[in-house]
């Protein structure tokens, strides 16, 4: 059976945000998981909301936007309960979504605080080396790249990546004039150790 990978959609709890933004972002990544890491992710490009039952099915979500987001309360609690559950979350900052995503998480897990992940953690030691930490996709505010976690009892239940734009980088080569072929290879290799790391995790 098909293992499957979700964007999250942002429904009830959406003020705007751009959550259907990067429209080949997904299709390639599971393209090149399938590919390199002989994982069988279903190609389709398709979406959940944050409150459906039909969460707990996936061992990957993906979220991205430029902000306005805001989850309701049955959102983040059910949210909370897939995390707990032995879920995945990955957030991609599409620049401007900082702001509205730190507190609606606090919804998700007020106990718990986004900690930067040191370069040695195995999400950047999956399948490709990363010892430098995140791949520079885009440059905005020329900050650098950094890679945030949720760490629940221990394991990383959602990982936040900040001025990189990661999910730019995995759409088609051309979408971008500064995304070069190298640039798209290593957004790619990045986001195939996101799904390496989720899928092999208790």
């Amino acid at each position: 059976v098909a293992q499957q990978l979700r964007r999250v959609q942002l429904h009830g709890g959406l003020v705007g945000g751009d959550w259907y933004a990067n429209k080949t972002s997904l299709p390639n990544l599971i393209s090149f998981c399938n590919q390199q890491l002989h994982t069988n992710i279903a190609p389709d490009e398709a979406t959940v909301e944050l409150d459906s039952p039909e969460l707990l099915s996936y061992p990957f979500l993906h979220m991205t936007g430029h902000g306005n987001v805001s989850f309701t309360g049955a959102e983040a609690q059910n949210l909370r309960r897939y995390l707990t559950g032995g879920g995945f979350l990955h957030i991609d900052d599409n620049y401007g979504l900082d702001k509205f995503i730190r507190p609606e998480m606090k919804k998700v897990f007020p106990e718990l605080d986004f900690v930067e992940l040191p370069y040695s953690h195995p999400i950047y030691h999956e399948k490709y080396q990363f010892p430098r930490g995140l791949p520079k996709v885009h440059e905005h505010d020329g900050k650098r790249p950094q890679g945030f976690g949720l760490l629940y009892k221990g394991r990383l239940v959602c990982f936040y990546t900040y001025e990189c734009d990661l999910g730019n980088g995995w759409e088609d080569v051309g979408t971008y004039p500064e995304d070069t072929p190298t640039v798209h290879e290593a957004a790619l290799r990045m986001g195939a150790n996101l799904v390496a790391y989720a899928l092999t995790q208790d």
